[in-house]
């Protein structure tokens, strides 16, 4: 339970902070300076940024990236090893993010928001 509570707090946490300090400021930017994930997402799947709302775009990349901060904290803090925390969370960074990435890129590759359709 105490697990389960901790990954509900660092979850409303994290998505406060990335809605506050990168959403905010992405919606502010001009078209050059897109969050990293946008442009991850519009290199590795084509996405077209013209065919999609921008907004639920940055919503669903703020929603996704708290997701896999809170999953690798609470992983991380199963552990009482400090050693062992940080090798676990070294060897998840990256999967976690890639996967859950992989997911929101098929999910808009699959509603046909590529650039080329």
């Amino acid at each position: 339970m105490r697990h389960i509570v901790l990954f509900i707090m660092t979850y409303i946490f994290v998505f406060f902070i990335y809605q506050v300090f990168v959403v905010s400021k992405a919606k502010r930017r001009n078209s050059k300076k897109r969050p990293i994930e946008v442009n991850y997402l519009i290199k590795k799947y084509n996405i077209d940024i013209g065919k999609l709302n921008y907004k639920k775009l940055l919503m669903t990349i703020s929603l996704v990236s708290s997701l896999d901060i809170s999953v690798i904290v609470t992983v991380i803090l199963l552990f009482d090893n400090y050693l062992l925390e940080i090798v676990i969370a070294f060897l998840m960074v990256i999967p976690v993010i890639l996967i859950s990435y992989s997911f929101v890129g098929k999910y808009y590759v699959k509603r046909g928001m590529i650039i080329n359709e």
